[in-house]
C-alpha cells in the first residue's frame, strides 16, 4: 500500500510540476537570458542534459521544452525544407557578384523565409523535424584552395579577404540587428583547414605551417567570430597536427575560446566525433571520443550516436556533469536568443508572415544576384550581345535544360526553375526559331534512347509497379504505404514528404513488376539513384549502386524473348541528402554528328551550355565518371567530349557562344583560344536561365568577377592533398593563369585616374587610398573596383593580396571617386614562425583597378599602382 501511495504521490507531483512550469524563472521573459538559461540547466536530469546535446533534441514535457532539431541549411536560400523557398545562386556564384550588399540582402530574405517556415513548424507541432529550425549550418567559409574540391562551390572562393567580407555580410544579414533576439543563427564552417579531398576527409590529417594557418585558413573565421559575432561554429572532419578538429587543443581551446573568446556554440560536423576512433584512430572508443570532444568545447553532436555515451561517462567519473553544463548553457542561450521561450508578441521576427515565402521581392533579388554573378570571360569582336532580330538560334548541351544544375547543392525547391533553354525561349518569344538538342552527356556522347514500355509493366492484374514504402532505410517490417505506380520516376528534396508520414530522410522503397517482352532481342534498363539501390531480374541481382558499364551509366542489358515475362524488383534506400530514383528502358545510341551539324547549318548563333554540374561534383558523392571521383574532380580539364563537339560546331563558321555552368574553375584552353564568346554562369539558382538570356541579348550588362583562379591545366596545380599554399591561388601562384582571380569583362569600358595615397606612413597606422573611376562608354554598367597590396620584402609574403573592393554602378560617361581605408592589419604580413601579424618596414605597392595588376587579361583599360614607404 505504501508503495502504491508513493507512486501516486510521485505522479501527482510530476503532474503539478508539468502544470506549473510556466512559473519557473526559465519562462520569465523579464529576467535576463543568462538567469533563465542557468535555471533551465539546473532543472535537467543527467539523461536530459545529454539528450539536449544531440542535434535531434527530444521534448521535456515536464518543463514545457519542445523537441528541436538543430540541423538546418541556408547556403543560398532555405534548403531541404518541405516548403517552397527562394533559391539564390550557389555560394560561389554569389561570391562572383563581389557585392556585400547583395549578399546581406539575400541572407536577410532567407532568414525571413526561415522564420515563416519555423512558425509553421510550431503551429503544426513539427519542431522535432530536421530542416525546419532556425539554427543554420552556414556559411561555408573554407578557402577554395584547389579547384578539384567538389564542395568548393559552397564557398566564397580562394581569397581570405573576399571570403571574410562576404561571410561577414551573410552573417549580419541572417542574424539581424536586434540587440536581444537573433533573426536566425548562422554557423561558420568547417573549422578548420578543410577543403578536400572528399573520399578521405574522415581520416585525413593536415599539418599546416603557422604561416599558412594564420595567413590563409583562419582569417575568415576570425572575422566572423570576432567581428561579426556569428552564433555558431562547426568543427571539421579532418585532423590538424594529428588531433581531430573537434578535439583539437590549438584550434578549439587556444584559438577559438581563449584568443577569440568565442562564447557561442560549436557543433560537430555530422558523425565527425565517430571519426575519432573509427578513422583517425586517435581515441580508443566512442566514450573517450565523446568526452574529449566536450572537453574541447564541442557542445553539440550532429549524428546522435557518440554523445549518448556521456551518461555513463559522467557516472564513471570520466567527465563531470558541470562540464556538460558549460555546453548546455551555450546551447540554450542560442535558443533563448532566437526567442523560442518567449511569447510571439515579444519577438518581432516570430511575427513574420508566411507570405514572405517566394515573395516577389525575394524572387526579384534571386534574379538580380544571378545576373550579378555572371562572368563574361571572353567576348571577341563584340559577339555578345546577340541581336534579338536573329531568325534561328540553336541551344545545345547537357546543361541547356538541366534544372538540377542551376540549383547547385544544399538547395531549396522553388516553385519555378528557369533553365538556360527556357530563359532563351522566354527572351526571344515566337519570333525566333529556337532549336534544342541535348546532344551529349557531360563525359560521353552515348545516351540511352528511351522507349515507352509502360504497357509492358503488369503486376497482379494492374498496369505498372507495386510500390512499397518503408519508414526505415532497411526495408524492414511492414510497409507504411503500398500503392500502384505507372513507373518509377521520383525526385524528392531531402526532408520533403514522400508519402503519408514518410519523409525523404532514412526511408526505403521496393518497386515490383512483371515485364513482358514485345520482341526477340534485348533491352537496356537504366537506374538513376542518389543513394543505395539494387535491381533484380527473376530473383537474381543484376545491378546495384556500385556497378557501372563502360559508359559510366548504371545499366543492365536484358536479352529478351517475345512474349516472355520477367520479374523486375528495384529496391531503393536513402539515408542523407536528396532522394532520386528512376528506372528507364531503351537502347544506347551514339550522337549522330552529321545530323546535328545539319540542324545548325542555317543557325544565326549557337549557344552551347556545358561545363559540369552538382550531379558530378559535391559532398562525398558516389560518382566515378571519367575525370571525377567521390564528389571531387581528378582533372580540371573540360571533359574531352564537350571540346570535341564545340570544335565541330566552330568549324561550321557559325558564332558559338559557350555558356559554362560550374562550381569551380575549369581549364578551357582550346575554347579560350578559338571561341568568340565564353560566359561563366556558375549554378545560378532558380532564375539562372533568365539571367543568362539577359546577358546574351544585352538586357543586362555583365560585371561578375572570378572569385577563383582559372588555371590553364592540371600541371599548374600542386598535389590535391598538399595543404601548403605554395603555388596555390593567385596569391602564391607564379605562373600565368588562363583567367585570373578578379577577371571579368563588361559591355562598357572603364578608366581609372587620380590615384592618391601617402608616399610614407608610420607602422600600425591606417592608410586612405582614393581613385576616380569613369565609365568611358555609351552604356551604363557596373564596375568592380579592386585594391591589391604587394609587399616588397624578402620575408614570406603573397605575390599580391586583395585588401579592398567595391562594386559600383556608373552611368554612361559618369565618374565616381572611390575611397578605401586600409587598417594596420590589412597592411600587415604573417610571421613565418609565430603566425603573428606584423607590419614590415620598407616599400609596398598598392594597385587599384578592375582586376589584378601585371596580368594580361585586364578587365579595364588600366590598373593604377603606386608605392608607399613604411617607416
Amino acid at each position: 500500500m505504501k508503495i502504491v501511495l508513493a507512486i501516486v504521490s510521485t505522479v501527482l507531483a510530476l503532474t503539478a510540476s508539468a502544470q506549473d512550469y510556466k512559473s519557473f524563472p526559465m519562462w520569465n521573459p523579464k529576467l535576463s537570458i543568462e538567469q533563465r538559461v542557468n535555471d533551465v540547466v539546473s532543472r535537467l536530469t543527467l539523461e536530459e542534459k545529454v539528450a539536449q546535446m544531440l542535434n535531434a533534441t527530444p521534448a521535456i514535457p515536464r518543463l514545457g521544452i519542445p523537441a528541436y532539431d538543430w540541423w538546418n541549411e541556408v547556403l543560398h536560400g532555405v534548403a531541404r525544407t518541405p516548403f517552397k523557398t527562394t533559391v539564390f545562386p550557389q555560394a560561389i556564384g554569389m561570391a562572383a557578384t563581389w557585392d556585400t550588399n547583395s549578399l546581406f540582402r539575400m541572407a536577410d530574405y532567407s532568414a525571413l523565409e526561415g522564420r515563416a517556415i519555423y512558425s509553421k513548424a510550431v503551429e503544426q507541432g513539427r519542431t522535432a523535424e530536421r530542416y525546419l529550425g532556425l539554427t543554420y549550418w552556414t556559411p561555408n567559409i573554407n578557402i577554395f584552395r584547389d579547384p578539384r574540391w567538389g564542395r568548393g562551390q559552397e564557398t566564397y572562393g580562394e581569397d581570405p579577404f573576399l571570403t571574410a567580407m562576404l561571410g561577414r555580410s551573410f552573417v549580419r544579414g541572417l542574424q539581424g540587428e536586434d540587440p536581444k533576439y537573433l533573426k536566425a543563427a548562422a554557423c561558420a564552417k568547417h573549422y578548420a583547414v578543410h577543403s578536400g579531398p572528399e573520399p578521405t576527409r574522415h581520416s585525413d590529417n593536415f599539418n599546416p605551417t603557422a604561416y599558412d594557418l594564420w595567413d590563409t585558413y583562419l582569417p575568415a573565421f576570425k572575422e566572423l567570430i570576432v567581428d561579426a559575432n556569428v552564433a555558431g561554429v562547426m568543427c571539421a572532419y579532418n585532423a590538424v597536427d594529428k588531433q581531430p578538429c573537434c578535439g583539437n587543443d590549438q584550434l578549439m581551446n587556444d584559438i577559438l575560446r581563449k584568443q577569440w573568446k568565442f562564447n557561442g556554440y560549436v557543433t560537430s560536423d555530422c558523425w565527425a566525433v565517430d571519426d575519432f576512433y573509427k578513422y583517425h584512430k586517435t581515441h580508443k572508443d566512442a566514450t573517450v571520443s565523446a568526452v574529449d570532444a566536450v572537453v574541447h568545447g564541442t557542445d553539440l553532436e550532429c549524428g546522435v550516436t557518440v554523445y549518448k555515451t556521456l551518461v555513463d561517462a559522467v557516472k564513471n567519473g570520466l567527465i563531470t556533469e558541470a562540464q556538460l553544463d558549460v555546453s548546455l548553457k551555450r546551447l540554450f542561450t542560442i535558443r533563448y536568443r532566437l526567442g523560442m521561450f518567449d511569447p510571439v508578441s515579444m519577438v518581432k521576427y516570430a511575427q513574420t508572415p508566411s507570405s514572405v515565402l517566394e515573395s516577389a521581392q525575394h524572387k526579384a533579388h534571386a534574379l538580380k544576384m544571378a545576373q550579378q554573378s555572371i562572368v563574361l570571360l571572353k567576348n571577341e569582336n563584340n559577339t555578345l550581345p546577340l541581336s534579338k532580330k536573329i531568325k534561328k538560334i540553336v541551344v545545345l548541351g547537357p546543361n541547356a535544360d538541366n534544372s538540377i544544375a542551376v540549383l547547385g547543392n544544399y538547395n531549396g525547391t522553388p516553385s519555378e526553375i528557369i533553365t538556360i533553354l527556357k530563359g532563351i525561349q522566354n527572351k526571344v518569344g515566337s519570333s525566333v526559331e529556337v532549336v534544342y538538342e541535348k546532344a551529349i552527356n557531360f563525359t560521353n556522347d552515348t545516351s540511352l534512347v528511351y522507349a515507352d514500355v509502360s504497357d509492358q509493366y503488369l503486376y497482379e492484374g494492374k498496369k505498372g509497379f507495386k510500390a512499397e514504402y518503408y519508414s526505415n532505410k532497411d526495408l524492414q517490417g511492414e510497409p507504411a504505404v503500398v500503392q500502384t505506380e505507372a513507373g518509377v520516376d521520383h525526385f524528392w528534396q531531402e526532408g520533403q514528404q514522400v508519402l503519408g508520414n514518410i519523409r525523404a530522410n532514412n526511408f526505403s522503397a521496393r518497386y515490383t513488376t512483371n515485364f513482358t517482352a514485345a520482341n526477340d532481342g534485348s533491352i537496356l534498363f537504366e537506374v538513376e539513384a542518389d543513394d543505395g539501390y539494387k535491381l533484380s531480374v527473376d530473383e537474381k541481382e543484376v545491378l546495384n549502386a556500385w556497378t557501372r558499364n563502360r559508359w559510366g551509366a548504371r545499366t543492365y542489358r536484358l536479352k529478351t524473348e517475345k512474349g516472355k515475362t520477367y520479374k523486375l524488383v528495384l529496391e531503393y534506400w536513402q539515408g542523407e541528402g536528396k532522394a532520386n530514383v528512376k528506372l528507364k528502358a531503351g537502347n544506347l545510341a551514339q550522337l549522330n554528328y552529321a545530323s546535328l551539324l545539319k540542324k545548325v547549318s542555317d543557325a544565326d548563333a549557337i549557344v552551347y551550355a556545358g561545363g559540369i554540374s552538382p550531379q558530378l561534383e559535391g559532398e562525398e558523392m558516389r560518382v566515378d565518371f571519367p575525370g571525377f571521383n567521390g564528389g571531387d574532380r581528378t582533372t580540371i580539364a573540360l571533359p574531352t567530349v564537350q571540346t570535341e563537339l564545340m570544335k565541330k560546331l566552330h568549324a561550321t563558321g557559325k558564332p558559338v557562344v559557350f555558356v559554362m555552368l560550374t562550381g569551380s574553375a575549369i581549364a578551357t584552353p582550346w575554347e579560350s583560344e578559338n571561341l568568340p564568346a565564353i560566359v561563366n554562369a556558375w549554378y545560378g539558382g532558380q532564375s539562372a536561365g533568365t539571367a543568362v538570356a539577359d546577358v546574351l541579348f544585352g538586357d543586362y550588362n555583365p560585371a561578375g568577377r572570378l572569385p577563383v583562379t582559372f588555371y590553364k591545366s592540371d600541371s599548374d596545380l600542386p598535389g590535391f592533398s598538399d595543404y601548403s599554399m605554395e603555388g596555390r591561388t593567385y596569391r602564391y601562384f607564379k605562373g600565368e593563369a588562363l583567367y585570373p582571380f578578379g577577371h571579368g569583362l563588361s559591355y562598357s569600358n572603364f578608366n581609372y585616374s587620380g590615384l592618391q595615397l601617402p608616399k610614407t606612413t608610420a607602422a600600425n597606422k591606417a592608410v586612405t587610398v582614393t581613385v576616380t573611376v569613369k565609365n568611358t562608354s555609351k552604356r551604363d554598367g557596373d564596375e568592380v573596383v579592386q585594391l591589391y597590396v604587394s609587399h616588397q620584402t624578402k620575408s614570406k609574403a603573397p605575390v599580391r593580396a586583395l585588401k579592398g573592393f567595391k562594386r559600383i554602378a556608373l552611368k554612361a560617361g559618369e565618374s565616381k571617386t572611390i575611397s578605401f581605408k586600409l587598417t594596420p592589419e590589412e597592411l600587415s604580413l604573417v610571421n613565418e614562425t609565430t603566425g603573428k601579424y606584423y607590419q614590415p618596414k620598407g616599400k609596398m605597392q598598392i594597385s587599384v583597378g578592375g582586376g589584378q595588376p601585371g596580368v594580361k587579361n585586364k578587365t579595364t583599360s588600366n590598373v593604377l599602382s603606386s608605392s608607399i614607404q613604411v617607416l
